[in-house]
């Protein structure tokens, strides 16, 4: 696999669609997935291991995944809430498991119902079940931490127990830790001082952001978390998406416009644009019905536009 300047890893299918009323047929998630990894997106989260009753949306986890694993290259990550979530993944073979707790006390409580202390013994035990594994099946095991940047139940989260819980999951063993903005409070200077921190205590961990454009800040804070040195970044087809379990929480940034802003900023991101762009029909016409954000989708890409790599090799061939 080639190696780019930016990782941009694709959420719709987990946190865009779990919050929508409307089940999105199995068929239509297989086509959005290898529509995706056609455009040169790397890496999908393509479902939650969550009880189908919590969150119907889910119910074809099992085929799905293994739908996602016969797509050449692409590297099939899935959402697990605890160690039950985990045994799910680890059946099926997925190469990442992408787990969550929050940061935020009452949001952990609401979303996994349990203390963050359990949250943090429940991944210990994860861990170990991966490592159990033998070398040729063992995932890579993510430590997500929620409503980092702020929370609606408690607002503002101290950076202190951000860099706690951050901590705790990379001496558990997480091969990546994740800072996510569930509910998009974050402002750049509040991702500076938290990412910063984050990564002065736990040094050459991998650190990938998640963020939310609840109040349009998101790209915003893309390009602070890019200052600080992250490399990695969650974003939803359309900026779809939202937390079941944060009120007032919307859409995560939108994949095409972190693509573009990227791209514009001279970032390799292995994406294709127009391919991008198109993949959206796939997802209008399966839920006609769902909300769906962009502005490069609405103004399309500027007269002349030359994507990043194409300057590159301009620019070698002068």
């Amino acid at each position: 696999m080639k190696n780019f300047d930016v990782s941009v890893r694709e959420v719709g299918l987990r946190d865009g669609l779990q919050i929508h009323p409307t089940f999105m047929p199995t068929a239509s998630k297989i086509a959005w997935i290898e529509a995706a990894a056609a455009a040169g997106v790397g890496e999908i989260e393509v479902t939650s291991f969550v009880p189908p009753k919590l969150l119907p949306q889910f119910l074809d986890a099992e085929e799905v995944s293994r739908r996602a694993l016969a797509v050449p290259g692409l590297t099939v990550a899935a959402l697990i809430p605890n160690s039950r979530g985990a045994e799910r993944g680890l059946a099926l073979g997925v190469h990442k498991l992408n787990f969550v707790m929050s940061v935020s006390r009452t949001h952990n409580l609401n979303n996994v119902r349990r203390e963050r202390e359990e949250s943090v013994a429940d991944f210990r035990k994860i861990v170990e079940l991966v490592k159990a594994q033998p070398g040729a099946r063992r995932p890579r095991i993510v430590g997500g931490l929620s409503t980092a940047l702020g929370c609606s139940f408690e607002g503002r989260i101290a950076v202190a127990d951000v860099v706690k819980y951050a901590l705790l999951l990379a001496e558990a063993g997480a091969d990546e830790l994740v800072v996510a903005d569930t509910v998009g409070y974050a402002d750049p200077a509040q991702v500076r001082a938290v990412f910063k921190a984050v990564m002065a205590e736990v040094g050459t961990l991998p650190l990938a952001a998640h963020f939310h454009d609840t109040r349009g800040t998101g790209l915003a804070n893309v390009d602070a978390a890019l200052e600080c040195g992250v490399r990695a970044f969650d974003a939803s087809l359309a900026g779809l998406g939202g937390c079941p379990f944060a009120p007032g929480a919307t859409g995560n940034i939108v994949m095409d416009d972190l693509c573009f802003m990227l791209d514009s900023m001279g970032l390799t991101t292995g994406v294709d644009l127009h391919k991008l762009l198109a993949v959206r029909e796939i997802v209008r016409a399966a839920l006609p019905d769902i909300e769906m954000h962009g502005a490069l989708a609405r103004a399309g890409l500027p007269r002349n536009y030359q994507s990043a790599s194409e300057r590159a090799a301009a620019a070698a061939a002068a």
